[in-house]
């Protein structure tokens, strides 16, 4: 079978990369074909090992017998309505094609009150897999039916590499309030004082950029490789991070980590691995304290949530519970 997946790809964000790294593995191993709608389709298949269309070509939906939207926070307004519209369309024209389709792993908001209305409308009839508690209880209060999931990307495997305790990853993102990105940079100084290798670590490049001058005394490094920052999560002794991958990642790597939430699926996935984790602004002091004295997760919430992510792949497949067919038109 031929598994397309529409998600944020192509676009150097290490997450998303990372998201459809841990899909194309998956759906490889269980014997599909994997075509991804990309913005950059040249650049996605040479690092994925599948097919690519660009994510503009409606006529690429006519290739795929199966359709996931997603994984990622897709189903939201808060960054821009049209990127929620973009997403809804595809969805629709799969629809109209006579493709299966199946929201794959998704967070669900934040939503303006219209955007809620245009989820509630595309939404209808549609299997709907939610990769957290928050998003589910979200999907019920706005009545749309859905099951529990998981992060593809908990599903890498880290590489064979040597721990290092005293290294720290610290992962900011560009876009938040600037005492954010202070305290992280004070937070980051306290850990290089206590003794700690400190490596700011960029995972969307370009985006990014517009912080890196913030951490000058540091060491950083941009990387939109998800196997990149997999490897550099796995070496290090802990994580602390803005970004939901980069917390994502460490999981996957079995280092712990400390989350700084600028939006509700950073939170969510804190919550659900039992992590420590701080809304914006922060604080330094105590977010230190967090990777200095080991402040681990819950690993076997982290084992709860590998599981649910291999389960979703059987549901949205069709091989585990069944899930409904959307062959009408939206």
């Amino acid at each position: 079978m031929v598994v397309g997946v529409a998600g944020y790809y192509g676009f150097k964000n290490a997450g998303d990369e990372a998201i459809l790294e841990a899909i194309a593995r998956e759906l490889k191993a269980r014997g599909h074909q994997v075509l991804a709608l990309s913005g950059d389709p040249k650049r996605t298949a040479e690092a994925h090992g599948i097919r690519a269309a660009h994510r503009l070509n409606p006529l690429a939906l006519l290739q795929a017998d199966l359709w996931l939207l997603g994984g990622g926070g897709l189903l939201q307004d808060a960054t821009s309505s049209l990127s929620l519209l973009y997403y809804l369309s595809v969805l629709r024209a799969a629809r109209f094609f006579r493709k299966r389709v199946v929201v794959f792993n998704q967070s669900l908001g934040p939503l303006s009150p219209w955007g809620e209305r245009q989820v509630q409308r595309a939404l209808r009839g549609i299997p709907l897999i939610l990769r957290d508690q928050d998003s589910l209880d979200y999907a019920k209060r706005l009545g749309l039916p859905a099951t529990l999931g998981a992060d593809p990307a908990l599903l890498l495997t880290p590489p064979p590499v040597k721990r290092e305790e005293d290294l720290v990853l610290v992962i900011p993102r560009a876009g938040v309030e600037p005492e954010a990105i202070k305290n992280l940079y004070i937070t980051a100084n306290h850990l290089f004082h206590e003794g700690k290798q400190v490596l700011v670590l960029l995972l969307q490049p370009g985006y990014d950029d517009t912080i890196a001058k913030e951490f000058y005394l540091h060491r950083i490094e941009a990387t939109s490789d998800p196997r990149r920052v997999l490897y550099l999560a796995a070496q290090a002794g802990y994580v602390i991070s803005m970004r939901l991958h980069g917390l994502i990642l460490a999981a996957a790597a079995g280092t712990p980590f400390a989350a700084l939430s600028y939006d509700p699926k950073v939170a969510a996935f804190a919550k659900e691995t039992g992590a420590y984790y701080q809304e914006l602004p922060g604080d330094p002091i105590k977010l230190s304290k967090a990777a200095m004295y080991g402040r681990y997760p819950d690993w076997e919430k982290v084992a709860a949530l590998k599981e649910r992510a291999r389960q979703s792949f059987d549901l949205a497949l069709g091989e585990g519970e069944p899930v409904r067919r959307s062959r009408e038109r939206g």
